[in-house]
């Protein structure tokens, strides 16, 4: 029997709803070693807000990007029901649309069974609400100027962060990874990197850089995440999840074009396993790297076309890890 509200109406579980519709897109693109971000045309772009212009956070970017995949939605404004209707943009009839999530804070009076006393705890609670894109509304054109793939050289702005951040990446061999064990990056030489119908060589070198950086951050005096021992356990599986949202995210950032990494069948059974097994794992998944890209971008230089002035990025650590991580 299914839960229900007060009033009688089911409780959708957001949760499985959400890891439903992702692992459902992974399934459909296994046969091709697609992910539903590894555009097939274009850059990729960030998810925004018609009413705020503001980018959408961790599993809404996610979730959207699935849909506007699925769907063959080409512009990446989306909005509620409302927010397009204020606008003068009524959604046309018989349109669905895609599920987001926003959590909301709520205060649990919590009492001490031994001293009697009255805590107040506070917890996130899932809320759902439906957006639709820009594609399923009347009268709306998107403005070219502000939805359209960055014109700058991504590349300068990967070599910036890259040399901002501080990490040690040695070029050479014909494998990329992590290895904690000296907190150093492992890149083969550009020349090793051929392009496809999509993507330059260049792209692909600084997707693969991308990736290997959000390893980087989860370093344990960085953000501290567990890299897992082998290949095929959960967390090893977990943290390259990880590192394909986040660099992705990034990617989306930067401008540059995300690249399906050589061994993407092989990691997509262990993601289906995790997520089928826990429909929480996705969500704290787009968190952890939606969090490591924000670390990351503190080293990015501006955006020439939205200069904020004064650059604030943080010094970068010089702690050694241990252990290896090979992605």
């Amino acid at each position: 029997m299914k839960p229900t509200r007060p009033n009688g109406s089911e409780r959708v579980d957001i949760h499985a709803l959400i890891t439903n519709q992702i692992v459902a897109a992974i399934d459909a693109g296994a046969g091709t070693f697609e992910m539903p971000w590894h555009r097939s045309k274009g850059s990729l772009m960030r998810p925004v807000n018609v009413a705020t212009g503001k980018g959408y956070q961790g599993i809404n970017i996610l979730a959207l990007w699935v849909a506007a995949e699925a769907r063959g939605y080409s512009a990446p404004v989306w909005g509620t029901f409302k927010q397009w209707l204020d606008k003068g943009y009524p959604v046309r009839k018989g349109e669905k649309s895609v599920t987001g999530v926003f959590y909301k804070d709520l205060q649990l009076a919590e009492t001490d069974e031994a001293t009697g006393e009255t805590n107040e705890r506070k917890v996130g609670m899932a809320r759902a609400f439906p957006l639709f894109n820009c594609a399923q509304v009347e009268g709306y054109t998107v403005p070219d100027e502000d939805f359209t793939p960055v014109q700058f050289d991504a590349s300068a702005r990967v070599e910036a962060l890259l040399a901002a951040s501080g990490a040690q990446i040695v070029y050479g061999g014909d494998r990329a990874f992590y290895r904690p064990l000296g907190d150093q990056v492992q890149i083969p030489e550009p020349n090793r990197f051929t392009g496809t119908e999509t993507m330059t060589p260049a792209e692909a070198f600084d997707a693969t850089r991308l990736h290997e950086l959000i390893h980087w951050s989860g370093a344990k005096h960085r953000l501290d995440r567990d890299f897992g021992k082998r290949f095929g356990d959960r967390a090893y599986a977990f943290e390259e999840l990880i590192a394909e949202l986040g660099a992705a995210y990034l990617c989306a950032e930067l401008g540059v074009t995300p690249i399906a990494r050589p061994d993407h069948a092989q990691y997509l059974a262990s993601w289906l396993s995790v997520m089928k097994e826990d429909k929480k794992a996705i969500f704290t998944a787009a968190g952890q790297a939606q969090r490591a890209a924000t670390f990351l971008m503190q080293f990015a230089p501006p955006d020439p076309d939205n200069d904020p002035g004064e650059d604030s990025r943080p010094e970068p650590g010089n702690d050694r890890g241990v252990g290896q991580f090979t992605p």
